[in-house]
This record gives C-alpha cells, sequence and structure tokens, in this order.
C-alpha cells in the first residue's frame, strides 16, 4: 500500500491542467459542431452545468464520459489529447502543491484557440458555402495580420 504522503496534491481550486486541455477541446469541438451546453447536455443524459463543469476542467471526465462525448461529437476519443503540450502533460497525474502562485496566469490561458471568439470565427468561416469566398477571406486575414504585425505601434492620426 502506497503512502498517501508521497502522493501529489491537489491545489485546492485549481483545475489540473490535463482536465483543463480536455476540456477545452471539448469546447472547442462543441462549438465548432454549434451545439450549446445544454444540447450537448440533453445528449448525454447531463445538465449543461456539468457539461460547463467539464469545459473548465473543473469536474474530472470518467472514461465512459469521454466515450459517450466522443460519439456524440463524432470524433475519435484521441481528440481530446491533441495539441497536448509537454508542459501539460508532464504535470499529470496531479499538481504539486506550490507549482503555482497566487495570481499567476497559467499557460492554457494563453491558448488563442480557447477564446470564444476565435470559435465564433471559425463557425462563421466554415458557414460559407462559396469555397472562392472562403479562399479570399483567409487571404484578407492572412493579409490584415500580417500589416498589424508589420506596423509599428503608433497612435491614429485622426
Amino acid at each position: 500500500m502506497r503512502n498517501k504522503k508521497t502522493l501529489p496534491k491537489r491545489i485546492t481550486g485549481v483545475p489540473n491542467a490535463v482536465d483543463v486541455h480536455v476540456g477545452q477541446r471539448l469546447r472547442l469541438r462543441r462549438t465548432l459542431l454549434g451545439l450549446s451546453q445544454e444540447k450537448l447536455g440533453e445528449a448525454l443524459g447531463l445538465t449543461f452545468q456539468q457539461v460547463q463543469k467539464y469545459e473548465r476542467g473543473t469536474n474530472r471526465i470518467g472514461a465512459s464520459r469521454l466515450y459517450d462525448l466522443a460519439k456524440v461529437l463524432d470524433i475519435d476519443v484521441g481528440y481530446f489529447f491533441n495539441e497536448m503540450t509537454e508542459e501539460v502533460s508532464h504535470r499529470s497525474p496531479g499538481q504539486i502543491r506550490g507549482m503555482v502562485e497566487e495570481g499567476e496566469e497559467l499557460p492554457f490561458q494563453k491558448d488563442p484557440m480557447a477564446r470564444r471568439e476565435t470559435l465564433e470565427l471559425v463557425r462563421a468561416y466554415y458557414k460559407i458555402d462559396d469555397g472562392t469566398v472562403r479562399r479570399r477571406l483567409l487571404e484578407m486575414a492572412k493579409t490584415l495580420g500580417k500589416v498589424s504585425l508589420d506596423t509599428p505601434d503608433t497612435p491614429e492620426v485622426e
């Protein structure tokens, strides 16, 4: 029998980084499919609050539930673990007390793919039926992104 004192302790109030990553992937797929938390919950026999907790990483998703989610979202279970950074994977199975300082921004909070506006933009993009229009929009976005990166931060002149 293992001594409980040697096991890593979970920091109270801070979800495990792997659970947060899986939750972000869940939210990404749900949003790309245009499903509300309520509709996904109904499909699984859950409340929208439970889906919300899964997406935030505050509640862990068990293996059977992960399997059900993959089936409902029409993806492979491995999808939930795709694009996991090495840092996140090294923080499993638990976080050791003291790893996160008070007020410190966590690496997974910086991910632009987890932002609502990114998800809304991607959904809107794929609703465009005309492939030529989609490609032109993509090229325009790339050009605008390059211009904003190349332009020094100067105040606008009115």
